[in-house]
């Protein structure tokens, strides 16, 4: 039986995805569950598993866009597992005694087909990252097509001469999720009134806090105590003093929220992806950290899935850990505001009449302007510096052993 193995919907709305990478070859024999292919959507990256066991036969490129619904493979269900190799191994051992018995076959050696000098998907990767030409490359598979082999032993020298230094490029086709991307954030430039606004933080507090704190909070909780909750709970508390940046604009309408969903901004293997903290206003310092620390494992790993992507009402974004010192956040649509972090240095302040040096953040507030007018968008901004800069008041209620669960 020959099983048709279609694209399933990764989630409403979406009606297309693009095969990123298959992760079996065509004649493998697969196992059932088993992930044999990467698939993009606009939104994340996905593993497809095989629906059945049995000798896979491809029906689509690396790269090509394929609608949910349509076939991408054929299973044959009733193939025998090959014995300590995949199928295709075992038709080519096969075949070798074949050839050993007959004449030399120097001119089926010598026929060209369409598949001369043809690169697989496999190899085609691996040739445009080293920048060598595939008409440069001999391909050793069947009538001359450049195997995956070929191409890791092939020498970037073998390109084009030039008169002199390293003058390679490469190109490859973004993907679905990189190009839905560049196309919201276009359209948050050219759709909403964006305006941004900047502070400064001064960080002893919270650095005194962590110091004294973070051995025995990760030690009980078996998670680091960093910034990234402190923040939330800033963001939380700032929220609810100004919900006019907890809000968004549907047609004429402007809806608000009496929950804080947060979305994160993290870097994952494809890109940017922001996964969402639901619920926050009702999380502890630990329960926020280890949400994080969940999320930003999955969207690494490339486990992320949509839903948990989705319906985040404000975002955080940390360019901080690429060393960023100040930037300007696009917002994340349909959401109202957007809050950038930086890195941490050490300025000069004044402090009580004196200068002091002291670890500074710049913090950053986009917001649409359409909805949040001057006197919401900063006093948010200030009310978030207000708390970092006295946490023990104002997001630990004074009791800070309490607030960290110690």
């Amino acid at each position: 039986m020959v099983l048709e193995m279609k694209v399933p919907s990764p989630g409403e709305s979406i009606t297309e995805v693009e095969i990123a990478e298959w992760l079996v070859e065509d004649g493998d024999y697969v196992e059932k569950d088993q992930a044999i292919a990467e698939v993009d959507s606009d939104k994340a990256t996905l593993e497809l598993p095989a629906e059945e066991s049995g000798i896979i036969t491809l029906k689509a490129e690396e790269g090509d866009a394929v609608a949910v619904g349509a076939v991408v493979c054929l299973i044959d269900t009733s193939a025998e597992k090959p014995a300590g190799s995949n199928a295709k191994k075992e038709e080519k051992k096969e075949e070798a005694p074949k050839v050993e018995e007959k004449a030399k076959p120097v001119a089926k050696a010598e026929t060209k087909t369409y598949a001369t000098g043809t690169a697989s998907p496999a190899a085609k990767k691996i040739l445009d990252e080293k920048g060598v030409a595939a008409s440069s490359v001999s391909g050793t598979g069947k009538d001359g097509r450049i195997t995956k082999e070929d191409a890791v032993k092939a020498n970037p020298s073998m390109g084009t001469p030039t008169s002199g230094g390293n003058r390679g490029e490469t190109r490859s086709k973004l993907s679905m999720l990189r190009r839905k991307v560049a196309e919201r954030l276009v359209s948050v430039k050219n759709e909403t009134a964006m305006l941004t606004t900047f502070n400064e933080v001064d960080m002893s507090p919270i650095f005194a806090l962590r110091s004294q704190y973070k051995e025995d909070f990760k030690s009980k909780h078996g998670v680091s105590l960093g910034f990234m909750s402190f923040f939330t709970k800033a963001v939380v508390r700032a929220l609810e003093m100004y919900p006019a940046v907890n809000s968004m604009i549907d047609g004429k309408e402007m809806i608000s929220y009496d929950f804080c969903d947060v979305s994160i901004a993290v870097s994952g293997p494809k890109g940017l992806m922001v996964p969402v903290i639901r619920n926050a206003e009702n999380l502890t310092f630990r329960g926020i950290e280890a949400e994080v620390k969940r999320l930003a494992i999955r969207a690494r790993d490339g486990e992320i899935t949509v839903d948990e992507m989705t319906g985040g009402t404000f975002t955080i974004t940390n360019g901080g850990v690429f060393g960023s010192m100040l930037s300007t956040p696009i917002i994340n649509p349909p959401q109202s505001a957007i809050l950038g972090m930086h890195n941490i240095v050490e300025r000069p302040i004044a402090r009580d009449g004196a200068i002091a040096i002291a670890p500074i953040m710049y913090v950053a507030l986009s917001y649409d302007h359409r909805i949040i007018d001057g006197k919401e968008s900063v006093g948010f901004l200030v009310a978030v510096k207000e708390a970092l800069e006295n946490p023990e008041e104002l997001l630990m209620n004074g009791d800070v052993k309490k607030a960290l669960e110690m």
